[in-house]
């Protein structure tokens, strides 16, 4: 009779003795190997007894394993008897199919009742996400008058203060606040709406301050529909749009400057844009806007409404080549107010854009042009239709040098029989995204005489927005 051996093996922090049969052979079997392994050749006596401990060493904890196993072999026999009787002879599949029970009871059953605890996430924004979007632009004139020696200067054109902020996922609110300087103006003509900034450099008046635009707009009304509330540029052909800072010359086109005033058509009122979904057609655009009659060039002092429309096309003529054509008019009172709607000025204006992918940072060519024609209507009295248009040409020499020219005609609005006529290259010199040197020579021929500007024109911006072209 084999003798019974009690071994006492620590499980889940419980000591218990097991009797165990088969441990006995296991331990032989050990232990002859343990006792061959002891008679090796050693290289001495103090690596010989290092091994034969270390040996002993390995026995007990093999030891400790088979009856630790043979002790889960037992219970699953007593507890399962397919397992016994699926491998009633060989110990090795017998505790290979025990260990897979084992793995199979311990593996926790899916509770579909149970859900993972919910995460806290607050929707409250940090103060510094509360802040608006801060721009600051510059615009800075050195020019030179070449009729007259002493008729020349640095002006602080404008500085411009941007504030930029989305309110919510539905709205984003937009400010602009300019602070100009006067001088170096090009102006077709001087009536008393374009002679006052003149007017006031001769008086010595320092800077003013002036709300450019202020408004809130909500996009994704609906239908493809954007709503805009407040002061705005209004949509009178591309440029109008475009700050001065932005613009591709140092001033608006003379027929804008003619029929709506130095800064352009800004408005205060209510603008809707649809996005038109007309496919197959190219990418149609239309701006419907009310505002008051604020702009002294067009309707005097009048506040009486006024209406915009303008519809915009765009066309892909190749990977590198887009055109673009607009169609833009308003209406509203004339100057005395007696009539609403005996201001009337349409135009067109066109694109063309060409810009290679794989060289867009060293060559692009873009040409304007433009057709402004209208009855400005005076103090109830229409003094007739004036008409005005423009060509702007730029073309890109490498990543920073771009050369451009500007053609540009008009007449006076308020006496169509006076006209002026502009041509100015230029050569600009773009140091950064942030940072731009212009040179430009303006001859500018108007009803009083001949009006020769060389002018250096630095541009910077300070903040995420630059120059703002739409």
């Amino acid at each position: 009779m084999e003798p019974e051996w009690e071994f006492p093996v620590r499980r889940r922090d419980t000591f218990v003795n097991i009797p165990s049969r088969r441990s006995a052979r296991v331990a032989g079997a050990v232990a002859i190997i343990a006792a061959g392994a002891c008679v090796a050749p050693a290289s001495g006596a103090a690596q010989e007894a290092a091994t034969v401990d270390s040996l002993r060493r390995e026995v007990a904890s093999l030891r400790a394993q088979v009856d630790s196993l043979m002790q889960v072999v037992a219970r699953l026999q007593a507890d399962r008897p397919d397992v016994a009787a699926a491998v009633p002879g060989d110990e090795l599949d017998a505790i290979r199919a025990a260990a897979e029970a084992a793995a199979a009871e311990t593996e926790p059953a899916a509770d579909t009742t149970e859900q993972a605890p919910a995460r806290f996430v607050g929707r409250q924004r940090s103060q510094q996400e509360l802040n608006p979007e801060l721009t600051v632009t510059g615009d800075v004139f050195a020019f030179a008058d070449l009729d007259g020696p002493d008729g020349g200067n640095f002006v602080p054109r404008e500085v411009e203060i941007s504030l930029q902020s989305s309110l919510d996922p539905f709205s984003l609110a937009k400010v602009f606040v300019g602070i100009h300087q006067p001088g170096g103006e090009l102006l077709p003509f001087e009536h008393e709406a374009h002679a006052e900034p003149a007017a006031e450099e001769e008086e010595g008046h320092g800077a003013e301050v002036e709300l450019e635009e202020g408004y809130v707009q909500w996009s994704g009304v609906g239908a493809g529909l954007n709503l805009t509330l407040g002061r705005f540029r209004q949509s009178f052909g591309t440029l109008n749009r475009w700050h001065p800072h932005a613009l591709p010359g140092q001033a608006y086109p003379l027929p804008y400057t003619a029929f709506f005033g130095e800064e352009g058509l800004a408005q205060t009122g209510a603008r809707v844009h649809w996005l038109a979904p007309w496919s197959g057609l190219g990418t149609w655009e239309l701006w419907t806007e009310v505002t008051a009659s604020e702009s002294e060039a067009l309707y005097g002092e009048t506040r009486k409404p006024a209406v915009l429309a303008r519809i915009n096309g765009f066309w892909d003529l190749s990977r590198s080549t887009y055109f673009e054509l607009g169609l833009s008019g308003i209406t509203g009172p004339d100057m005395a107010g007696e009539d609403n709607w005996a201001t009337r000025v349409g135009g067109a204006d066109f694109t063309l854009s060409w810009r290679p992918p794989e060289r867009s940072r060293y060559r692009e060519a873009t040409l304007r042009g433009g057709v402004v024609v209208g009855d400005v209507a005076a103090e109830a009295t229409d003094p007739g239709t004036a008409w005005g248009g423009f060509l702007i040409g730029d073309y890109r020499l490498g990543r920073r040098w771009v050369f451009g020219g500007r053609w540009e005609y008009t007449e006076n609005p308020l006496e169509p029989t006076e006209s002026a006529w502009l041509v100015a290259p230029t050569l600009t010199w773009w140091q950064s995204e942030w940072v731009r040197l212009r040179g430009e020579l303006d001859y500018l021929d108007r009803p009083d005489g001949v009006q020769k500007l060389l002018l250096l024109q630095a541009t910077f911006a300070m903040g995420p927005h630059r120059h703002e072209t739409y």
